[in-house]
């Protein structure tokens, strides 16, 4: 029988000794996103504003400041661009709701299921154009340029994913591209842009990049095993919704490939019935698989990845909230 780890319960108080360094300058970034998501219509803003609790860990300002820490020191220009890439994080949230039609996130109900789709989806639509108005009001265009290209390959992996639907035939490499960059290419966003405004060197930035690539996979790779296993309750968030949805991620990957062609048969066309309860039935197989253990040991090789390339680095505060938070990142329960 597979075990699920029993990662640390109070996620809150956990992230907050974590982010002791940048304190100060997360509370300027919040105060950016409050004057910012705001609109002058009651309906509009009712709906902006509840994008504002959808936060959580603010995991993506957090690299932008540590790594500008970590580098030098954080100026104004960092914490406007923290700001723009958590309203992205937040759209592409709202807009995962819709697809993956996810009634509670962050322990309310999401803006799809308070509202409709189409408003949802509309309200994706405004927390990026007025993210990226926010960052045009920076000196240079090189946030602009540098977060255009990193949204475009997050909504190309975001579309892979949707035909990767009901594939059982990806393969570990296609999903890790996939989730590189749907998920993983924001976070080596962050961490160019953080490092990019303290003034690093070109070939620092490009490492710190690396970091937060690496990083990012072993998030989603933890993500995809909470949605799994996870407890709504400690989430707060709808769970589930990839099985549900037959999307390929990294267990369910391991286990076909381990499966005996007549038992991979038997599993595929359970999971396509069509009132199968998908996770009692892919629980079955996996009690007899390493498929679990062995996603949690690839988050763990990429976590410690991530870390060797903080090498570079002198010793800080920053840079050892960056070695703690590639622990955070794979033994969180939310």
């Amino acid at each position: 029988m597979h075990e699920a780890v029993e990662p640390p319960r109070d996620v809150g108080s956990i992230v907050a000794a974590i982010y002791a360094p940048i304190r100060d300058d997360l509370k300027r970034v919040e105060e950016i996103l409050q004057r910012h998501l705001r609109a002058d219509d009651p309906f509009v803003d009712q709906m902006v504003r509840h994008c504002a609790t959808l936060g959580g860990k603010r995991l993506r300002p957090a690299l932008v400041l540590l790594v500008a820490q970590a580098v030098g020191r954080v100026e104004p220009e960092h914490h406007v661009v923290a700001a723009v890439l958590e309203m992205i994080h937040t759209a592409t949230l709202v807009h995962d709701d819709v697809l993956d039609e996810a009634s509670v996130r962050r322990h309310r109900p999401t803006a799809n299921a308070q509202w409709d789709n189409k408003a949802s989806v509309l309200l994706g639509d405004f927390l990026f154009t007025h993210a990226f108005y926010l960052a045009s009001t920076l000196d240079s265009t090189f946030a602009c340029r540098t977060i255009g290209q990193s949204t475009n390959i997050v909504c190309e992996g975001e579309l892979r994913q949707v035909g990767s639907r009901g594939r059982f035939d990806v393969d570990e490499a296609e999903y890790l591209a996939m989730i590189e960059a749907k998920t993983a290419e924001l976070c080596a966003c962050c961490c160019r842009l953080g490092a990019h405004y303290a003034g690093a060197e070109a070939a620092l930035t490009d490492t710190l990049s690396e970091y937060g690539r690496l990083f990012g996979i072993a998030f989603q790779i933890t993500d995809d095993l909470l949605d799994m296993l996870g407890d709504e309750h400690a989430t707060g968030k709808s769970l589930g919704t990839d099985l549900e949805q037959l999307k390929p991620t990294l267990p369910l990957i391991r286990l076909l490939q381990q499966l005996e062609p007549d038992q991979r048969q038997r599993l595929e066309e359970g999971l396509l019935a069509p009132e199968a309860d998908r996770r009692t039935v892919l629980n079955l197989w996996l009690g007899q698989s390493d498929a679990l253990q062995y996603s949690r040991q690839r988050a763990i090789d990429y976590a410690e990845a991530a870390r060797e390339q903080l090498k570079p680095l002198a010793a800080s505060p920053a840079r050892d909230v960056l070695h703690k938070l590639c622990d955070f990142v794979i033994e969180r329960n939310a």
